[in-house]
């Protein structure tokens, strides 16, 4: 599964991607999210608030109980407002 980080995420989780293999017991977006605040502190910072982050599964919004498999891309992002 490739993991994409942008603007404060990427920043506070220190990295803008990486690949992972899914973990057994992790197939919804929700257990994805938890599983990585386990990673590290830098981690538990980006995602503490999830009120303040949003997700998109294959470059299609998704929310926590989106079922993942492997081959996902999955991009965590900060809420966009513009005009």
């Amino acid at each position: 599964m490739k993991l994409l980080y942008f603007a404060w995420l990427k920043q506070k989780i220190g990295i803008a991607e990486e690949d992972i293999t899914l973990p057994d017991d992790v197939a919804t977006l929700g257990a994805l999210v938890t599983w990585l605040k386990s990673r590290g502190p830098g981690y538990e910072e980006a995602l503490g608030d999830l009120a303040v982050v949003r997700f998109a599964v294959n470059q299609d919004f998704a929310g926590l109980d989106h079922p993942l498999s492997d081959s996902d891309e999955v991009a965590l992002f900060p809420p966009v407002t513009g005009g």
